[in-house]
């Protein structure tokens, strides 16, 4: 999966294949926990992660939620800025 970002040892993926793997989603992985971020609301779609890392990728999401569904939408899937 191409990478996004990584900040505060969470690793965020992004795997394009619109018409096969929808909603639009992130892949967030933090430790040993794994979990799938709706793009459109930040909801989780699978798995889990520890409360302070989900709150620090909904806040990424957050600032960069119209780059996330452009790559989605585009398939030019890139690195973005991670948080400071």
């Amino acid at each position: 999966m191409p990478l996004l970002a990584a900040f505060y040892g969470i690793v965020i993926y992004m795997y394009h294949k619109p018409r096969e793997h929808n909603p639009p989603h992130i892949h967030a992985s933090y430790g040993e926990h794994n979990a799938t971020l709706i793009i459109e609301n930040g909801d989780i779609l699978e798995g889990e992660l520890p409360n302070r890392a989900l709150r620090l990728v909904r806040e990424w999401m957050e600032i960069h939620r119209s780059e996330l569904a452009e790559m989605w939408e585009t398939g030019k899937i890139g690195k973005i800025k991670p948080l400071e």
